[in-house]
């Protein structure tokens, strides 16, 4: 049995629909607030305190909610992430993404 293709299309466009919906669904502001918790690290800033943590200002998005899901995992192996990760929800990780990586920094270029 053949599927019009009007129907095929209008699955697509459905399926896209969904998924630009999680997308957006992060929530900068929430993810500010679920910061507080990384910033003794990385600063509320995105600007890490100490040596061993990266910077997060800036960052592209989904790298960031990879890296949370991969320390989550255990794919990834960070001391301080593995106590952390295992404790942040898909919504967290998605709103610490969205609003680390909302940071605008400056480049500055040296001569």
């Amino acid at each position: 049995m053949r599927i019009p293709r009007f129907a095929r299309l209008a699955a697509l466009a459905a399926a896209a629909l969904a998924v630009a919906s999680q997308a957006q669904a992060a929530d900068v502001k929430a993810g500010r607030q679920k910061a507080l918790q990384c910033q003794t690290c990385h600063g509320l800033d995105g600007l890490s305190k100490i040596p061993e943590a990266p910077h997060l200002a800036g960052q592209v998005e989904d790298y960031l909610v990879k890296a949370l899901k991969d320390y989550k995992s255990g794919a990834r192996k960070n001391e301080m992430m593995s106590v952390v990760a295992p404790n942040l929800s898909d919504g967290d990780m998605a709103d610490l993404a969205a609003y680390y990586s909302a940071i605008q920094i400056e480049v500055v270029k040296r001569p």
